[in-house]
C-alpha cells in the first residue's frame, strides 16, 4: 500500500519520538513497572494521543490507518506507549465518537487530549471471551441506573479516568433490556474502584486490574445508547473491538519488526567459524522467513485498518480485523523467538531487548479475543452462520450439513 506524503512525514516524526524518549523510557517502565505520565506528556505535545478525534473537537481528524502508523513506530521501542496510543485513538473512544451524544463526545474528547487512556470494561472473571455471560448488572432505580458487579484483566486499571462499562440492563419492573454501554469518570463517580492488580510476564507498566462497582450510580445521560438501542445494541458496541484489534496486531507487528532489525544487525556482527554468523545460510532463511512474514502482517493490518464494516460501520471490517490480528500476533511470536535465537544466550539475558520482547508480545494472541476465538469468528463468516458453542449446537450444526 502506497502511503501519502503526509503520513509517510506522520510516521518520520512518530519514529523520532521513538528512538529518542520512548526508547529510553521503555527500558526503565519494564524495571519499575510504573505508568509513564512523561511519556504521556510527549504524546500530548506531538499530539498523538486522540488523532482520531474529530478537528471539531481538539483532534486531528486522522484515519485508523495513520494511528496504526504511530502504533507501529511506538512498539518498537516500548509496548507500553504503544498501548497508550492504542486505546487513546481506538476502542472506547471511538465507540463514544461513533454512538455518543455531543456531550459525551466532548466529555470523551477533553479526557483522552488532556492525557487520558480510556479503559473499555468488558471482560468478568467468568465471563472473558464469552462476553454474553457476563453478570455486572445496571438497574433503573427511578432516574439513575445502578451498577453492581466486577470486572477483571482492566488495562489502565487504575490510571484510567473514562470508563466505558459493559452491563446487563435492567428495567424498574426486573425485566432485562439487553446489554448497555455505561460511562463513569473515575474521581467524579462513587462506587468505582481498583481492588487488585495483576502481576503480569510483560507489559509492566501498563495496569491490568479488577473494577469492583458497587452501587456506582450513572445518569441518563451517560448512557451510551447505539441506535439498535438496549436489546440489539451490544453488537454495536461490541464493534469497537475491531479498531481494537487492529491496534493491538499493530503492536506486536511493531515489537517483531524491532526485534528483526535488531536481528539483522546482530548477525552482521557476531562472527563464529572465522566469519560473520549472517553467512549461513540456514540463518539467512531464518532473517527471510521472518522479513516475510513482517511484510504480510503490515499489509493485513493496513488492509483491516482501512476497511469499513457492514452497515456503513464506522469501525473496521471484523473478519479483516480478526485475520489481521490473528495472523500479526503469532507471526510476531515467531519473528521475535527466532530473534532471541538468533542472539543465543545473549538474547536471554536482560542486558538486551530481545528478552523484554519476548514477554510483551505474548499477550498479543490472548488480550483483545484470543487467537482461538478469532479463529471462529472468522469460521463463522465463511459458513454464514453464527456458529453455536454449546456440544448440543455443534451437533445440530452437524446434523445440519449432512442433511
Amino acid at each position: 500500500m502506497q502511503l501519502s506524503v503526509d503520513q509517510l512525514k506522520l510516521k518520520d516524526r512518530a519514529a523520532e519520538l521513538s528512538r529518542g524518549l520512548v526508547r529510553q523510557r521503555g527500558i526503565e517502565i519494564d524495571k519499575s513497572g510504573q505508568y509513564p505520565w512523561d511519556v504521556v506528556e510527549a504524546l500530548k505535545n506531538e499530539r498523538f494521543m486522540g488523532m482520531t478525534i474529530s478537528r471539531e473537537l481538539g483532534g486531528l481528524g486522522l484515519s485508523f490507518l495513520d494511528a496504526v502508523l504511530v502504533i507501529e513506530e511506538m512498539a518498537k521501542s516500548c509496548t507500553v506507549t504503544a498501548r497508550i496510543v492504542v486505546e487513546s485513538n481506538m476502542g472506547a473512544i471511538s465507540t463514544v465518537m461513533a454512538y455518543g451524544t455531543d456531550a459525551q463526545r466532548k466529555l470523551a474528547a477533553d479526557l483522552v487530549l488532556a492525557g487520558d487512556k480510556p479503559a473499555i470494561c468488558i471482560t468478568e472473571p467468568d465471563a472473558g471471551s464469552d462476553a454474553g455471560a457476563m453478570t455486572t448488572r445496571a438497574e433503573k432505580r427511578g432516574n439513575p441506573y445502578v451498577l453492581n458487579g466486577r470486572k477483571h484483566w482492566i488495562t489502565g486499571a487504575g490510571v484510567s479516568r473514562l470508563h466505558l462499562i459493559f452491563a446487563r440492563v435492567l428495567d424498574e419492573q426486573g425485566e432485562e433490556l439487553g446489554i448497555g454501554g455505561f460511562l463513569a469518570v473515575r474521581g467524579e463517580a462513587e462506587g468505582l474502584r481498583m481492588t487488585r492488580r495483576e502481576s503480569t510476564l510483560g507489559l509492566c507498566g501498563m495496569p491490568e486490574g479488577e473494577l469492583l462497582f458497587e452501587d456506582l450510580e450513572v445518569t441518563p445521560d451517560m448512557v451510551l445508547l447505539p441506535p439498535s438501542g438496549f436489546k440489539r445494541g451490544f453488537a454495536d458496541l461490541i464493534n469497537a473491538y475491531n479498531s481494537q484489534r487492529v491496534g493491538a496486531g499493530t503492536v506486536a507487528m511493531g515489537i517483531a519488526s524491532s526485534a528483526f532489525e535488531q536481528a539483522v544487525a546482530w548477525t552482521k556482527e557476531r562472527r563464529q567459524f572465522g566469519r560473520p554468523i549472517a553467512e549461513f545460510q540456514g540463518l539467512q532463511w531464518m532473517l527471510a522467513d521472518m522479513q516475510t512474514q513482517l511484510t504480510a502482517s503490515r499489509l493485513m493490518l493496513y488492509a483491516a485498518a482501512t476497511s469499513r464494516g457492514p452497515k456503513n460501520s464506522p469501525f473496521p471490517d471484523p473478519e479483516l480485523a480478526a485475520q489481521a490480528k490473528i495472523f500479526a500476533s503469532e507471526a510476531a511470536f515467531k519473528v521475535v523467538n527466532d530473534a532471541l535465537q538468533l542472539f543465543g544466550a545473549r538474547g536471554y539475558s536482560r542486558e538486551y531487548p530481545i528478552e523484554r520482547m519476548a514477554r510483551d508480545v505474548r499477550m498479543f494472541t490472548i488480550g483483545g479475543g484470543t487467537a482461538q476465538v478469532l479463529r471462529t469468528l472468522v469460521a463463522s463468516k465463511i459458513l454464514g452462520r453464527k456458529l453455536p458453542q454449546t456440544r448440543d449446537g455443534y451437533l445440530n450444526l452437524a446434523n445440519d450439513s449432512a442433511s
